[in-house]
């Protein structure tokens, strides 16, 4: 299966991380605790990290897939 991750990083620290395999926000830093906690409670903001996976990972992942057979 294919895992997406989306981290995001303030000064060089990651604050937040979301993953679609657990398919929430996980904050790492007490400003990043806090947005996982708003945003997981947010359908829509969780809704647009899931569709990144459908509309970016695994579209890229078959064209890469495709690419490789190709030159088997």
């Amino acid at each position: 299966g294919i895992e997406f991750i989306h981290s995001y990083v303030f000064n060089k620290v990651e604050d937040i991380r979301f993953n679609s395999t657990v398919g929430r926000f996980v904050g790492y830093t007490e400003h990043g605790v806090k947005n996982a906690e708003a945003w997981n409670s947010d359908a829509g903001i969780l809704g647009q990290e899931q569709g990144q996976l459908e509309s970016v990972c695994k579209h890229n992942a078959d064209l890469h897939y495709s690419a490789i057979l190709d030159k088997t």
